[in-house]
């Protein structure tokens, strides 16, 4: 499992659960188990742990143990798959989201700018949509978007035009090809953040993570039982805005909603002030946690 994917704020995560040993809780991002694990720990022969991940490659990992479910599917179907187990309501659920160490590694994966391999990017391998489909079918325009909005790009217009241009005179297939089509148009001195925004814009398109995200907070909400603790961890901004909009506003842009009585209309109250980030020595450890953001919400 260490191989896989060292947990991040492992502690942090199980303390937040606050976890009662004959409940019923979900794993969302199963990965390599190290969280599930941790929390099978914590339950006694009632307790259920039900584990969510789309990735074939978690299935290597499966824990046997007959309080233990794993579902094969993306956490947005939480909702139906938590009833189809009769798993409602549940008393916790928790989501490390992005990509496993594991994912990264895995050069074939495309998710990595340190390896050469085809554009593909897929949490999914069942899904159709690639990066390198991404690349050559996308309009200028569907590209600028992409690169504006979940890269944080500050000359994605010119970016997109470079990629379009570069396509013409034929198809942009591996890791390689795109870095050789965008060397012109990446900072000097910055070449890794750069090239980092740009694999995380794919990613999240490939992924349709942003949505899959609102899908499965909205959700959650009406999956957990009164008292039952929502603990989300996020790595870029992009996903704890929406995280954090959720918890404060039940919605993830405008005003919280306000009832009859002037009360807010919304189903989660934070449990932490802020974001929980892990320790200097976690992050000295696990350089992957030097962008974790947790957050933690009780259901009203």
């Amino acid at each position: 499992m260490s191989e896989y994917h060292t947990p991040v704020m492992l502690n942090e995560c199980i303390e937040a659960l606050n976890i009662k040993p004959n409940g019923t809780y979900v794993d969302v991002t199963f990965g390599g188990g190290g969280h599930s694990r941790e929390i099978l720990k914590h339950l006694n022969k009632e307790g259920r742990l039900l584990a969510f991940d789309q990735d074939a490659d978690a299935r290597q990992n499966i824990i046997d143990d007959e309080r233990f479910i794993f579902i094969d599917q993306n956490f947005r179907f939480l909702k139906n798959f938590c009833r189809l187990h009769d798993a409602i309501p549940v008393d916790g659920i928790l989501a490390d989201l992005g990509v496993s160490s594991y994912q990264f590694d895995q050069a074939e994966r495309g998710f990595s700018i340190r390896f050469d391999a085809e554009l593909d990017m897929r949490m999914n391998q069942d899904s159709a949509l690639t990066a390198k489909e991404v690349v050559n079918t996308y309009s200028e325009a569907e590209l600028h978007r992409i690169f504006g909005i979940y890269g944080e790009i500050q000359n994605a217009k010119s970016l997109a035009n470079t990629i379009a241009t570069t396509r013409l005179n034929g198809p942009i297939v591996t890791i390689a090809d795109l870095k050789n089509a965008i060397a012109g148009r990446i900072p000097k001195g910055k070449e890794n953040k750069y090239l980092a925004q740009v694999f995380q814009a794919l990613r999240i398109e490939v992924n349709q993570e942003l949505e899959a995200l609102k899908d499965f907070l909205i959700q959650s909400a009406s999956v957990l039982a009164s008292g039952g603790r929502l603990v989300v961890m996020s790595y870029h901004s992009l996903e704890d805005r929406l995280v954090k909009n959720f918890i404060a506003k039940g919605k993830f842009s405008g005003e919280v909603e306000k009832d009859l009585y002037g009360n807010d209309n919304k189903p989660l109250d934070a449990v932490s002030r802020g974001a929980i980030t892990a320790s200097a020595e976690e992050i000295s450890k696990n350089n992957r946690a030097r962008s974790a953001k947790l957050r933690i919400a009780v259901k009203k």
